[in-house]
């Protein structure tokens, strides 16, 4: 395989594994707002996306510093652009409720 097309792809693998880094992080927020057991969400799932995306990095990387590098830069990219693509335009976004006045 050529140097070129392994730095694709290695680009590639780092958006797709920032892409479930993050929008496992989103799904997990949404989660957490209606769950009884948020903190065991929220570590359980720390835990599960930080595994599987230092196990893609190493397995990437094969000692090459350049494409570790490399699958940093797409993990970056997939960052923004999840970011850009969960943003809500205000009307779905969760407010909280208000208070209840009793001082009459």
């Amino acid at each position: 395989m050529s140097e070129t097309l392994t730095m694709v792809l290695v680009f590639v693998v780092g958006i797709l594994l920032g892409a479930m880094f993050f929008g496992g992080l989103w799904w997990t927020v949404q989660k957490v707002i209606f769950s009884r057991w948020s903190a065991l969400w929220v570590i359980g799932s720390l835990l599960l996306r930080t595994g599987i995306v230092l196990t893609g990095f190493y397995f990437v990387a094969r000692g090459h510093w350049e494409r570790l590098l490399l699958c940093l830069l797409g993990f970056i990219t997939a960052r923004l652009l999840v970011t850009w693509l969960t943003r809500s335009s205000g009307k779905n976004q969760i407010r909280p409720a208000k208070e209840a006045s009793h001082a009459h």
